[in-house]
């Protein structure tokens, strides 16, 4: 039974010593061949049986190992090679025909067993069936060699024994395979969670700083005590994203829409934009005011950044948040698709909320509206759109 192929995968020292264990526990069997070899009245034939056996037994036991190290990693085993070394398996067996005779026949249930685990399933069922039908046919057709019902029952319950034992480590394989899969799905998520919670903070954060430098070279000639001032304010907006990045990268930066609102006031005032912000804000759960805080900040960062707006109106409800200008407008319909609203719809979304883009007046097809809405509570608890 072969499994597919994946990715490799060490394996334990503990569990490698139980694959010796549990292959080499079962050559006990050989004990009658090998009590066989050992009466033969002349040397060569003792000689000859007791070397074949050990031989099968240190062959049985390392093709064990080998295939079970493969599943072990996910890995298929080549069919190819699964044929070759169950051919050395029987080729072993027959090698000790004159010290063993026809108790060289026990070595079948090994090569039985075997096949089942090494070989696909077709291929191993047919060698499964001439290992039982061996015994009772070579009784027939060799003088001496006595039937014994009781190993055809041995190769067919080995081999069904082994059929389990492959499929659970089928199984094991799959089941390690599908964990690494998880693994690396949920780092990958983690990565883009970080990049994502970077490019919202410092696309803020470096979009208020680019437009007070902008402003403060403006004013160096016409009015350096207030250039100074924004310098300062420059500095200490460059220590906050240090400060947020640290943070970030450390255990994620909360948002909260109370701090968002008034660092909107002061970028917006900053790039010259006329600012209608609600004085208060209603009290919020905490992930609704960090989900409001984060719509508020990509607002803003929109509204500083790319649409030139001379007037900008937030607006705070209980289940809803929109920030809304007068600036170009979206290129399109759609309106824009840039990270920052993939994120921010990353986040609605875990919240069942909407994130909706649209055209703030539709006369003249100027200006932005993003609005972020979350469905009101029902009188029972529930939730309704």
């Amino acid at each position: 039974m072969t499994s597919p192929p994946g990715p490799a995968r060490p394996v334990n020292r503990h569990w490698r010593f139980t694959g010796w264990l549990l292959a080499a526990v079962w050559l006990f069997f050989l004990n009658i061949p090998l009590g066989t070899a050992l009466h033969q009245p002349q040397l060569w034939r003792r000689l000859v049986g007791i070397g074949a056996l050990v031989a099968f037994a240190v062959a049985y036991v390392l093709i064990f190992e080998w295939a079970r190290a493969r599943r072990q990693r996910n890995l298929s085993v080549p069919p190819g090679r699964a044929r070759l070394l169950i051919a050395v398996l029987l080729a072993l067996g027959l090698a000790g025909i004159p010290g063993t005779g026809g108790d060289w026949l026990t070595t079948l249930v090994f090569v039985g067993a075997a096949a089942v685990f090494l070989l696909p399933s077709a291929e191993a069922l047919v060698v499964v069936v001439l290992a039982a039908a061996a015994p009772p046919v070579t009784a027939r057709l060799v003088p001496g060699w006595e039937h014994e019902s009781t190993l055809v029952f041995a190769v067919l319950l080995a081999s069904f024994a082994m059929f389990g034992v492959s499929r659970l480590a089928q199984r094991n394989g799959e089941l390690q395979a599908a964990q690494q899969e998880i693994r690396r799905l949920a780092v990958a998520e983690e990565r883009a969670r970080a990049a994502r919670d970077l490019h919202d903070i410092l696309g803020h954060s470096l979009t208020v700083v680019a437009v007070k430098a902008e402003l403060a070279g403006r004013l160096l000639e016409l009015d350096p005590a207030r250039a100074a001032t924004e310098v300062a304010d420059i500095e200490r907006l460059a220590r906050e994203a240090l400060a947020d990045v640290r943070s970030t990268v450390g255990a994620y930066r909360g948002v909260d829409l109370a701090s968002e609102l008034a660092g909107a006031r002061s970028a917006l005032t900053a790039a010259g934009v006329v600012a209608e912000l609600p004085e208060s804000v209603p009290p919020l759960p905490a992930d609704r005011d960090e989900l409001f805080g984060w719509a508020v900040r990509e607002g803003v960062t929109n509204v500083v950044r790319h649409s030139g707006a001379r007037h900008c109106v937030i607006r705070v409800e209980p289940s809803a948040v929109e920030v809304r200008d007068d600036g170009r407008g979206p290129a399109d319909q759609h309106g824009p698709a840039g990270h920052g609203l993939a994120g921010l719809r990353e986040r609605a979304r875990r919240l069942d909320a909407t994130v909706t883009v649209t055209v703030a007046r539709p006369d003249d097809g100027r200006g932005f509206l993003l609005r972020v809405t979350v469905p009101a509570a029902d009188p029972d608890g529930g939730t309704r759109p």
